[in-house]
């Protein structure tokens, strides 16, 4: 499945929940959206735990 037809159907799900469910469940649907994306680049190894906690002026790069 191509990345447009898969932001395609995110951005439909947000319209959906936002209509149904008003801005509320807008916000909870893109935040789990937001996890869910991270946690999937996460397990196929794209993102490692430490990007999230390394600082700026740390240079440490592979």
């Amino acid at each position: 499945m191509s990345m447009a037809v898969i932001g395609m159907m995110a951005g439909m799900a947000l319209g959906f929940a936002g209509y149904f469910g008003g801005f509320g469940a807008f916000l909870l649907v893109a935040a789990l959206g937001a996890i869910g994306f991270v946690a999937g680049r996460f397990l196929e190894g794209d993102l490692e735990l430490g990007d999230f906690f390394r600082t700026r002026g740390d240079d440490r790069r592979r």
